[in-house]
């Protein structure tokens, strides 16, 4: 167990760099993939074993390059998915990276390659083909510079909608989860996984072999630290950031409206009309343990919250489900404020249970914060102190 949650961060993405060195260092014929953003991405630790791929001549100021360099780098996302098929048809594994935004790009490439695995599965003599791997990282929710352009988690909802249930996409919490989520992803055949991370440095909440059985337990787990035993409102979330405010919540709600007996259930892994993986969904039976059987479940979400909501409403009824997410509202500004912009922050969450509780006074401070720091964020450029030195 961690004796402090939440009290420490790190970033996933440079532990996913540090795995994916390892990775390449172990396995010979192991490929990465990106469109000219592996260090935009923090995965640089990868060029400490080997080098990108180049064949023309190497300047002084050249990141390591190598005409035998098993890191492709092009600013072509198309061509990119193409070969690391081309690759994955082998038998050899590659993992490809990209900003969230421009996997977009690729989204009818990836529906073709989900309906060649569906036609795999019923030729006899053909073998598995280790997993199209996906990265997505500089996710929308931090885009401090780059702003609305990059910022679109719409390709989670459209490998979601397909029922050919060859897809997962993962959400790990924290660097822990990502580690559990990397060994998932290279372990895997036959399937698409797209596991979405933020690059920045957020709160650890898990061990290594909690996170490790969250995977095995159908995608959930509850966080027992900040969890009532007896609750009235489950909430839940699905991405790091999404659950780090639904977990500052909790917090507020502790300290503002103690009477609110609430759980929290973490979600790792999503895929077709289920929590989990396709080869391990979570049961109906689980998800009432753990979320209840008539609690109103208050959910934060990575995605579109219509995306989250649908696979909820699968296991319970949906005047049970409340869900909040990315709403396509978008900007170059401060972190707390895309979350604002998008009713996704720990105070829009803590606003809909004290209207449960009809609580007006507490609607009247929340919404009082969230007017004054986007006073802040527009003359200063930042968030207040309140919102950005906030932990458990």
């Amino acid at each position: 167990m961690i004796e402090y949650p939440g009290k420490q961060s790190f970033s996933s993405a440079l532990t996913l760099g540090m795995l994916l060195e390892h990775q390449m260092r172990q396995d010979p014929h192991f490929y990465l993939f990106s469109p000219d953003e592996t260090t935009s991405n923090k995965l640089q630790q990868v060029y400490q074993t080997n080098a990108r791929a180049w064949a023309m001549p190497i300047k002084a100021w050249d990141l390591p390059e190598d005409p035998n360099g098993r890191i492709i780098e092009m600013l072509s996302e198309n061509v990119l998915f193409a070969t690391m098929v081309g690759h994955l048809m082998n038998g050899e594994q590659a993992i490809m990276a990209s900003y969230e935004a421009f996997f977009n790009i690729i989204g009818s490439q990836l529906i073709q390659h989900i309906k060649f695995l569906q036609q795999a599965d019923d030729v006899k003599w053909r073998t598995k083909i280790p997993a199209a791997n996906l990265l997505s990282t500089s996710t929308c929710w931090r885009q401090d510079h780059n702003g609305f352009t990059h910022q679109t988690p719409a390709l989670i909802s459209t490998l979601l909608s397909l029922p050919s249930r060859k897809v997962n996409c993962l959400f790990p919490v924290d660097d822990m989860a990502a580690v559990a989520a990397f060994h998932y992803m290279i372990s895997s055949s036959n399937v698409v996984n797209l596991t979405t991370f933020n690059k920045t440095e957020e709160p650890r909440w898990l061990t290594e072999q909690q996170s490790k059985t969250q995977l095995k337990n159908g995608g959930i787990s509850t966080f027992s630290f900040t969890s009532d035993l007896k609750p009235d409102i489950i909430f839940t979330a699905a991405g790091d950031i999404a659950s780090r405010e639904a977990i500052y919540a909790i917090k507020i709600l502790r300290e503002d409206l103690p009477e609110a007996k609430i759980r929290f259930v973490n979600i790792c892994t999503l895929s077709y009309k289920a929590i989990g993986t396709v080869d391990n969904p979570l049961s109906q039976t689980e998800f009432d343990k753990q979320f209840t059987k008539d609690k109103l479940i208050l959910g934060n979400f990575h995605g579109y919250s219509d995306t989250l909501a649908n696979i909820l409403t699968e296991y319970a009824d949906k005047k049970r489900v409340r869900v909040h997410g990315f709403s396509d509202h978008g900007t170059t500004t401060t972190p707390f404020e895309m979350l604002s912009l998008n009713q996704a922050s720990r105070y829009h969450l803590a606003m809909d249970v004290a209207n449960q509780y009809n609580r007006t006074d507490l609607l009247i401070k929340y919404r009082d914060i969230i007017k004054q720091n986007r006073a802040h964020a527009h003359k200063f450029g930042t968030d207040l102190p309140l919102i950005t030195d906030f932990h458990l």
